[in-house]
């Protein structure tokens, strides 16, 4: 999902979640109407917000503990499914190590982690490369494409930066909270006639001067 800051990214995200109350509309999750059974709906998402939610000084195991004790599960089970996530994130290593000790690009990957700790079909990530070096940004799309790829999960990604979406990916363009495009990345650059994602998605918004934005 691309578009600019202030286009309705966390708002959608807020909405889903249940974190703000739906005025009109509906909203509905793997079947589930957050209205009706929410609890059922929620259980199918992992989160991860543009703010960092992280306990800076419990240990990275320890935070995953924690979270797994708010969803009921057990703590053996949770250990288990804990070591399970914090080696698909590369993150084995560090179970022992204070939060406060990680690196932005380790954080944002033991949030991540955090969020797979219930097994979800759908995780939602808000903006979750902000404020990380070129490095690190690699890295957490690198991760959360293999996801998708080997454990079959679905994932929502909000962005402003171009550099972050391939040609395949199925892509959303929302400005000013309005649903501008949705397809293929690379049917959206062919349907507006431009040549790339940041051409596309100048000719949608009719927007000049993107700031904060990287180059495709």
């Amino acid at each position: 999902m691309l578009g600019l800051n202030g286009a309705g990214k966390s708002t959608l995200f807020s909405l889903v979640t249940r974190l703000f109350g739906i005025q009109a509309g509906r909203i509905g999750i793997f079947g589930h109407d957050i209205r009706v059974a929410p609890g059922e709906a929620l259980r199918l998402l992992g989160v991860v917000f543009q703010p960092r939610t992280l306990d800076l000084d419990l240990s990275v195991i320890q935070n995953l503990l924690y979270h797994a004790a708010l969803h009921g599960i057990a703590r053996g089970e949770a250990r288990v499914r804990g070591d399970e996530v914090l080696a698909r994130l590369g993150l084995a290593d560090r179970a022992g190590s204070k939060v406060r000790d990680l690196s932005g690009g380790q954080m944002r990957r033991l949030e991540i982690a955090r969020a797979l700790l219930h097994r979800p079909r759908l995780l939602l990530l808000d903006e979750a490369t902000v404020g990380l070096d070129v490095k690190a940004r690699a890295d957490i799309l690198n991760h959360v494409r293999q996801l998708v790829a080997e454990q079959g999960i679905g994932v929502l990604w909000a962005t402003h930066l171009f550099d972050e979406i391939e040609p395949g990916d199925d892509l959303v363009v929302l400005h000013q909270g309005r649903l501008l495009a949705h397809g293929s990345a690379s049917r959206v650059i062919a349907d507006a006639g431009a040549d790339d994602i940041h051409a596309a998605f100048m000719r949608l918004t009719g927007a000049a001067g993107l700031p904060g934005s990287a180059a495709p």
